[in-house]
């Protein structure tokens, strides 16, 4: 048998051979790329936003050693100028006025995950949405494992994937999670695409939220006839993209008795065929709590109808454990459950996660840096659910304004303690649960204010319950 070549792997392995590539940022993605773009021989310059001293040792090491050029610091883009081919990270937006210049003056400005899609081999399945990305990326993936198939995992969760494209193969699947900052200035997108749903998110970053909308459509935006895109038909956004798909559509829903598509009802998960519903699994064979759970296991069976028989994927979501920091279970202390849900970055997700439990019982934690989010939506859920409320960081005062015109129009108290960190609001959360309570950690925020990530946090509090 004939070995596979790449072509289009081996035609930008020769394009960009002595010429000037620059890229923008060190993060986890862009390292592998460094020592690809060495091992080519490109003309390589790093540009990035932190200090010297902010960058790990080894990484600069690594620079020298490779005799690349570098800039650093904040205005490190000001000698962004005549290069052929920049890598620009998520977070580097292609909006900035220098990217913006430099693709006037000729420059073809990327990314690695575009790159990699650009020349994969083999289909891609791409999932995005403003919650519950992470968990059905890693449903696929794993129905897709279990099948048999040789399956990369990549974009925002797994490793990054663009070194690993002489391995890949045309019988291989590739699944990506891609946010709203590797989508942005994309033109290509995966042959099959899933956006969970839609609700403002980042808009600390974007311009606005049509910016962000726009930038979640590039998932299916490039998709021909043969493309299927994934839609929740009960997100008022994401219900209206039917009419700007090019492929096949396939809508999910835990309201509505769809005519074809995947649906949760009475306790189940359906599939419906020409109004044919048919049982695929019961709330008491999954290990995920949550009805957004349920919505995430559905979008999983969609996507992977096309390579896997339903029956089998079911098999595989019943061994299925909740992902760490999403709704994770951590411990229990006098008959007080510990939840950890710091990867709830926003109100939805936290909303989501307060109904998965019973209402009167959740001693929430709550609060962290402020994404410009609306937190009035969350008032309601948290007066009718929970029954102690903690609040720590940036957006505490927002959701303690929120809670309080709720409890108001409700005629109705809840008990609010405003912490300094999450150590007291921990402490705080032991003394007030009562037997039988959840302590859920859902923090409706990002972490920047207090640290690295929502990870960092997650990691955290669990070594902080376990030491009570």
């Amino acid at each position: 048998m004939q070995e596979f070549k790449n072509e289009k792997l081996e035609e930008f392995n020769n394009f960009i051979r002595f010429r000037k590539v620059a890229v923008i940022g060190l993060g986890v993605s862009n390292i592998p790329l460094i020592d690809f773009l060495y091992e080519k021989k490109a003309k390589v310059t790093i540009f990035d936003e932190k200090n010297v001293d902010e960058i790990p040792s080894k990484i600069m090491t690594k620079i020298k050693a490779y005799e690349f050029d570098y800039y650093l610091g904040k205005d490190s883009l000001k000698n962004l100028k005549n290069f052929v081919l920049i890598f620009r990270s998520p977070s580097c937006l292609p909006t900035r006025p220098e990217l913006v210049e430099e693709e006037k003056r000729g420059a073809i400005i990327t990314t690695e995950i575009e790159m990699l899609m650009k020349m994969c081999p083999c289909p891609i399945i791409g999932v995005t949405g403003s919650e519950g990305k992470t968990t059905t990326t890693s449903i696929i993936y794993n129905i897709l494992k279990k099948a048999g198939y040789n399956t990369y995992l990549g974009g925002n969760i797994g490793t990054p994937l663009f070194t690993k494209l002489n391995k890949m193969r045309p019988k291989d699947i590739v699944v990506l999670e891609l946010s709203s900052f590797q989508l942005m200035g994309m033109d290509i997108s995966p042959q099959t695409s899933v956006i969970t749903n839609i609700t403002p998110n980042h808009l600390n970053i974007h311009k606005d939220y049509q910016e962000y909308i726009d930038a979640k459509k590039n998932i299916f935006k490039y998709q021909d006839e043969n493309g299927t895109l994934i839609l929740n038909y009960d997100n008022e956004i994401t219900n209206k993209l039917e009419k700007e798909a090019n492929g096949k559509v396939v809508f999910f829903s835990s309201k509505s008795r769809l005519e074809n598509g995947f649906i949760v009802e009475d306790n189940s998960i359906k599939e419906c065929e020409n109004g044919l519903r048919k049982h695929i699994l019961y709330d008491d064979e999954i290990k995920l709590k949550g009805i957004h759970n349920f919505e995430n296991i559905c979008t999983a069976l969609a996507a992977t109808k096309e390579f896997v028989k339903t029956e089998f994927a079911a098999d595989t979501i019943k061994k299925f454990k909740a992902i760490e920091h999403r709704l994770e279970y951590v411990k229990t202390i006098n008959k007080v459950k510990w939840y950890n849900d710091s990867a709830s970055s926003s109100p939805t997700r936290t909303i989501a996660g307060i109904k998965a439990f019973p209402k009167g019982k959740i001693v929430l934690i709550a609060g962290g840096y402020d994404k410009n989010l609306d937190y009035n939506p969350l008032a309601k859920p948290i007066v009718e659910n929970v029954k102690e409320l903690i609040l720590l960081g940036q957006t505490s005062t927002k959701i303690k304004s929120a809670v309080k015109n709720e409890l108001a129009k409700q005629k109705k108290s809840l008990e609010i303690h405003e912490c300094k960190n999450l150590r007291e609001a921990v402490q705080k959360a032991e003394r007030v649960a009562e037997k039988g309570d959840i302590v859920l950690f859902s923090p409706a925020s990002a972490s920047f204010d207090m640290f690295k990530n929502a990870y960092e946090r997650g990691t955290i509090f669990k070594k902080m319950v376990k030491e009570l």
